[in-house]
């Protein structure tokens, strides 16, 4: 079977032509729409940077001043008043504090003193506590601002009993030692005192310091240094105080008994007086006899004295009295010789020279020599005594006066009494002594002989 093939349908050239124009713009359109986007999106351009958008500046608001009056106040007035002016380094050399009366005063203590008129500080005690110092002698202690120390350089202190000189030395060096250790705005003063007789360091209380320290130093090293000039003895610038007149009229009975020249056996009550006169927050007494207010002695009053001239007019006791005052040269020279025997014994065991302790003058002497009268004196002054009581309620009254009433602590007043070692302290006296430091607050202390006084030492170890 012979098989014919079907004819194959021939493509019209015209169509030709026209799909084949067509397909190249295609394909140009294709190129020009690729090579674009390439350009557009695929190649990075070089970073551009936009402008910022413009700011609208706008007006400040409307300034407002509001005027704040000040409250006229009397701090502000004087604020006001008040000028800035440099100064330059000033260079003192020693300041002496002039301490007025505590009336409307404070107490700004850092090495000045105080500053009167102040009515910053109103209140029961107005110090700033500044130069405040611990204070430790012979193991009495206190905190004080203002410290006076009132030692005792009468012979009695030097006794052989008591360790002569050597004991008065350590004396001195603990209450130096003391003063350098305290705090520069401390205040502080030191009284010798023999009997009555007064020597004071300064006028006033003055600020502790190196250079005062060492003018204290000075000032006290020959004091009771040598046998020859023992005490107040001769002394030129010692004399004997005016105690100030603080309470009523009526109260002047006491105030002439402390006065009482005739007796030194008023001597601790008219110290205590002088001390606390001296406006200070502690008082220490080293002293060699220390009763307390026991045994103060008034002057006679009228009916008292004419009783004494009747006494002193009799005939029996006018011719014991000249024959007793014609064997005054011979106890004396009797009392010459016998010292003189026994400073020569000791001289040659090295020892310094006896010391006697001359309370009541020749009589003292004979008594601790054992040396006795040919006549005995017909009698002395007699004796009229105030009683403890009112001694210690018109103290009380002068605290009043002189702190209380002024705002200011009663200060403390302590006692060191340095005996000889076998020296008795009876129980009468130990009594007054306490009912003493207890009305002022403080305490006492009793050191016997050189080696007690060797090893109570404390002041050294004290610091500020």
């Amino acid at each position: 079977m012979i098989t014919t093939s079907k004819d194959r349908k021939k493509i019209n050239p015209m169509l030709a032509k026209v799909l084949l124009i067509s397909g190249g713009l295609h394909l140009a359109a294709l190129l020009v729409l690729g090579s674009y986007t390439l350009v557009k999106y695929v190649i990075p351009d070089d970073t551009q940077f936009e402008e910022p958008p413009a700011i609208k500046e706008e007006a400040p608001p409307v300034e407002q001043k509001v005027e704040i009056q000040p409250q006229t106040t009397p701090l502000n007035q004087s604020l006001q008043r008040l000028n800035m002016k440099q100064v330059g380094n000033i260079s003192v050399a020693s300041v002496d504090v002039n301490i007025p009366g505590m009336e409307g005063s404070f107490t700004v203590s850092s090495g000045l003193g105080n500053f009167s008129g102040g009515s910053i500080m109103s209140g029961s005690n107005r110090s700033l506590n500044i130069g405040m110092s611990s204070v430790n002698v012979f193991g009495l202690k206190s905190r004080a601002e203002k410290i006076l120390f009132v030692i005792d350089t009468n012979r009695q202190m030097v006794t052989d009993k008591k360790g002569g000189l050597n004991s008065y030395k350590v004396i001195k060096d603990e209450i130096t030692d003391m003063v350098g250790n305290l705090s520069s705005g401390t205040l502080f003063n030191v009284m010798l005192q023999d009997r009555r007789s007064v020597l004071t360091f300064k006028p006033q209380i003055v600020p502790a310091g190196t250079e005062v320290h060492n003018e204290l130093i000075n000032w006290f090293k020959n004091i009771n240094s040598s046998a020859s000039q023992v005490g107040l003895e001769g002394n030129r610038a010692a004399s004997k105080p005016n105690l100030t007149k603080l309470l009523p009229e009526k109260d002047n009975q006491i105030y002439d008994a402390l006065n009482y020249s005739g007796r030194n056996d008023n001597e601790i009550a008219f110290l205590t007086q002088r001390a606390l006169e001296q406006s200070v927050d502690a008082i220490f007494f080293i002293s060699g006899s220390h009763n307390g207010f026991d045994a103060i002695r008034r002057p006679l009053n009228e009916g008292e004295q004419a009783d004494w001239v009747k006494t002193q007019s009799d005939p029996k006791y006018i011719e014991q009295l000249k024959m007793h005052e014609a064997e005054k040269p011979l106890m004396q020279k009797r009392i010459d010789q016998k010292m003189a025997e026994i400073n020569e014994g000791r001289k040659k065991k090295g020892l310094p020279p006896r010391i006697l302790e001359q309370r009541f003058g020749m009589y003292s002497n004979a008594k601790e020599l054992d040396l006795e009268w040919e006549t005995e004196h017909p009698g002395f002054v007699p004796v009229y005594i105030v009683e403890k009581r009112e001694i210690e309620g018109y103290f009380e009254d002068i605290v009043e006066a002189l702190y209380v009433d002024k705002g200011f602590e009663a200060p403390s007043i302590n006692v060191i009494l340095f005996l000889a070692g076998d020296e008795e302290l009876g129980s009468k006296a130990e009594s007054n002594l306490d009912d003493y430091v207890n009305q002022f607050n403080g305490d006492y202390r009793v050191i016997r002989g050189l080696d007690q006084i060797q090893s109570a030492r404390t002041a050294k170890e004290t610091t500020n």
